[in-house]
């Protein structure tokens, strides 16, 4: 075993119990025995027999979110829902990730900036104030505006051009809510 709950240091979060984690064993080259790492719900958010994912700092992973394989969640971040975090990915800052959303490979989430990641049908659609992202395409937000039925490489892009206003005013609506947590 990786690590241990504290069952002495807790804090409630949205209705749930969360227990912060304790290293038993090194944990890659930054986490010692006895080290204290942030919260999780149940052994079932970390990874606790194989790979070097840890939860860092005030970071909260609860639900049925997962983190495993060599993933870092640090500083204030949430991971929640249904949403895994795995490989070499690393979710920080005052980062949000949940739903069905997937984080992984080498990817970086981090909430210098406002990001909102929306669900859908097709693929996950991120907006942040910079681009627009689905799939493996990533469009600043005057190209995606730009995208034409002419000029759409995939089925995805055109169902997501028809539902762009939408998404958009779905991103600002997340956005306010984010701000006030």
């Amino acid at each position: 075993m990786k690590y241990e709950l504290v069952k002495t240091d807790t804090i409630q979060h949205n209705g749930r119990t969360l227990y912060r984690i304790k290293a038993l064993v090194a944990i890659g080259a930054l986490v010692v025995p006895g080290q204290l790492g942030g919260y999780i719900e149940g052994k079932n958010n970390l990874a606790q027999f194989s790979g070097d994912a840890w939860v860092y700092g005030n970071a909260r992973v609860y639900g049925n979110a997962r983190v495993y394989g060599d993933a870092q969640v640090s500083g204030n971040a949430w991971v929640y829902g249904d949403a895994q975090v795995y490989g070499d990915a690393q979710v920080s800052g005052n980062a949000r990730v949940y739903g069905n959303a997937w984080v992984y490979g080498n990817a970086w989430v981090s909430r210098a900036h406002h990001c909102v990641v929306i669900p859908n049908q097709k693929f996950n659609l991120t907006f942040t104030p910079q681009n627009v992202s689905g799939g493996c395409r990533i469009f600043t937000h005057e190209e995606f505006k730009k995208l034409t039925r002419k000029c759409c490489q995939s089925e995805w892009e055109l169902w997501e051009l028809k539902n762009y206003k939408a998404y958009q005013a779905l991103y600002l609506e997340r956005l306010k809510k984010l701000d006030k947590t």
